[in-house]
């Protein structure tokens, strides 16, 4: 009879092992086996799926324009002239500003190099100095482009699952991991650029979330929303709410949602044992979609209905006892101008 009560009662009846203090995270559960992840026994979750409304950090590295690029504003390029005195040289970096024109200092003035090719821009660079030197040689070269600066930045994954690069269009990478969404956005960007490098990482997780309900005892629930980072715990999340409520007992459990439909996992947590006698058994490892349920006290609760039906009753009451009040003093004597013998009320 034992045998077939524990083979019935799943895995709850299972003390579990304390893990290695040097590895609190065991590797994922092989499918179709009982096992829930506590304090001491934490699992790896599954490797990160990207969804709306993920927060994307892309940064753009090495970028190589298609030939032939046109320099545009916000470009920096490298420019270097022969021949120049001692006391002026020209020689650095040099950045295009929005009007397209470049600063080459006091002695050489301004050019504008937007709308062309370094080739071209060669060709305007010798023509500007040649006012200034004689028979000027001059190399430039594109440092740094403005379109790795447009790409470069955090990106909103929108309701459609897509991420935008702004002139570059959309990529969709909802339901890719970061890997995955790493070359799809590399992959659309070639269209554009020769060589590139991509970084991609998630900065905000804001898809996989859970949840704290907390019972009002009658005066309305309240609902807590977190990120889940993959370390939470019980005693965690209800940190993050500064402990239980005036109104709350400590009967919680947490409701673990089932891919079948009208199903759902029940995990009951013991408060006094998780924080008076740090016994990690019931403080379980949080999941995306968890509802850590804390209801109210029912000593609250009922005083609280019980106040919902008599406060009409002992309004009416009052306003009764109110206009009864008030028409016996302004009755009898009082309305006939009567009075005490005394001439007062």
């Amino acid at each position: 009879m034992v045998v077939v009560v524990l083979s019935t009662a799943g895995c709850e009846l299972i003390a579990p092992q304390s893990p290695p203090m040097d590895n609190v995270f065991a590797t994922p559960a092989a499918p179709g086996r009982c096992r829930v992840s506590r304090e001491l026994k934490k699992r790896l979750l599954p490797i990160y799926v990207i969804e709306p409304p993920d927060l994307l950090l892309i940064e753009a590295i090495h970028v190589v324009p298609k030939q032939p690029y046109l320099l545009q504003p916000y470009d920096t390029v490298a420019i270097q002239a022969g021949g120049t005195p001692p006391e002026t040289p020209l020689s650095g970096t040099f950045f295009i500003g929005p009007d397209g024109t470049v600063t080459l200092g006091p002695h050489y003035g301004t050019v504008n190099l937007m709308d062309q090719t370094v080739t071209e821009a060669k060709e305007t660079l010798v023509k500007q100095l040649s006012s200034a030197l004689v028979h000027p040689e001059v190399s430039i070269a594109l440092v740094d482009s403005a379109a790795r600066q447009k790409i470069s930045g955090p990106h909103l994954v929108c309701m459609d699952g897509t991420v935008t690069l702004g002139s570059y269009g959309s990529v969709l990478v909802a339901g890719m991991t970061v890997d995955e969404a790493r070359q799809a956005v590399k992959e659309h960007l070639l269209k554009f650029f020769d060589r590139l490098q991509v970084s991609l990482e998630v900065n905000g997780y804001n898809s996989k979330i859970y949840y704290i309900v907390t019972q009002g005892a009658g005066f309305g629930d309240g609902v807590y929303r977190f990120p889940v980072t993959g370390n939470e715990t019980v005693l965690d999340a209800i940190s993050q709410i500064n402990g239980l409520q005036k109104v709350s007992s400590k009967k919680i459990w947490i409701a673990r949602p089932s891919d079948k439909a009208g199903q759902m996992q029940r995990l009951d947590v013991c408060w006094d044992d998780i924080t008076a006698n740090a016994n990690a058994r019931s403080n379980y490892q949080l999941l995306p979609g968890d509802r850590v349920f804390i209801a109210e006290d029912g000593l609250i609760a009922a005083d609280t209905a019980l106040g919902k039906i008599i406060a009409p009753v002992e309004r009416v009451l009052g306003f009764s006892l109110l206009g009864v009040g008030v028409a016996t003093r302004y009755s009898g004597h009082v309305l006939e101008g009567g009075g005490n013998p005394n001439g007062s009320f």
